[in-house]
């Protein structure tokens, strides 16, 4: 009898455990579908459960979760997702002894959650929107200062596909994107001193006498919508952190190549990046679009 009480408790130990494990799994595998609102539901849910006192994950995916419902005007319009209360449930988080295990485990969703913020504050200063300007701007130096940023995944041989351009429009655009490697980013920048993303696709069409919006979401919503087998050097691919258009970079590949982008990294400035071996930019793509008709 003793023995098949021990059995029956291990089971059930094991069975709690699994379940713990599922319950955190379900906030991983959301979050990484960039269904934010879920995320908040349920790491509020599970934050509550006396069950799971034991770990901060809840409270770590409440927090980020809440800074990406935060930038979108979707969701920060109707409810109380605002960066205030992102950040001080973060700043609740980091005060745990686990949170920078956490962080470690978690490197890749956090620098992506900087990328994201990085590219928030690059709307907002072009919109003019000092206050909100200065407040995620604040945040991104005091919490996310010391996080590693995404690094763009290129090779040595890349530069190599903006040798041999012919005279077409396209090898034109190309051309003139080129010239632009090392460029640093610059928040709002159109100019060849510095760049942001947007920036840098309306000032290269501009140059080849294509006007297009100014912003990645206008540029989106103007363009002429293409399969990702029909990109090729001189189209547009946009990325989105789930809510909005966050990010635009131009093509340089051709058409049915493993897809490459020239773009303003804000990290690095205009660099080549290959999208198929980046897992943060194929994540969060958006979709295809042309200027060139």
């Amino acid at each position: 009898m003793k023995k098949l009480f021990v059995l029956l408790l291990f089971c059930f130990i094991s069975g709690v455990s699994l379940a713990q494990v599922k319950a955190f799994d379900k906030l991983e595998l959301n979050y990484s579908q960039e269904n934010y609102k879920l995320v908040y539901r349920r790491a509020n849910r599970l934050m509550d459960n006396p069950e799971y006192d034991y770990s901060q994950l809840p409270l770590y995916y409440k927090s980020i979760s809440l800074f990406q419902l935060s930038m979108s005007d979707r969701w920060s319009s109707r409810q109380s997702f605002t960066v205030d209360a992102a950040k001080e449930a973060y700043t609740l988080f980091l005060k745990h002894p686990d949170s920078r295990k956490i962080i470690a485990a978690h490197s890749f969703e956090i620098s992506a959650l900087k990328q994201d913020l990085q590219g928030y504050l690059e709307e907002l200063k072009r919109l003019n929107k000092k206050k909100e300007f200065d407040t995620y701007r604040t945040v991104l130096v005091e919490l996310f200062d010391k996080i590693p940023a995404i690094e763009p995944v290129s090779s040595e041989s890349l530069p190599g596909l903006l040798s041999g351009l012919d005279g077409s429009t396209r090898g034109n655009v190309i051309k003139t994107a080129s010239q632009f490697l090392g460029v640093p980013y610059v928040w709002a920048g159109e100019s060849p001193t510095g760049f942001d993303c947007s920036g840098f696709t309306s000032y290269v069409m501009k140059q080849n006498g294509k006007a297009i919006p100014r912003t990645a979401a206008e540029q989106f919503e103007a363009s002429k919508k293409i399969k990702d087998k029909q990109a090729e050097k001189g189209d547009l691919v946009f990325f989105s952190n789930g809510s909005r258009i966050s990010h635009v970079g131009m093509i340089v590949s051709e058409k049915g190549k493993p897809l490459v982008m020239i773009h303003a990294s804000s990290s690095k400035g205009i660099v080549l990046t290959e999208l198929e071996k980046s897992t943060y930019w194929m994540s969060r793509l958006a979709g295809f679009g042309t200027f060139m008709y």
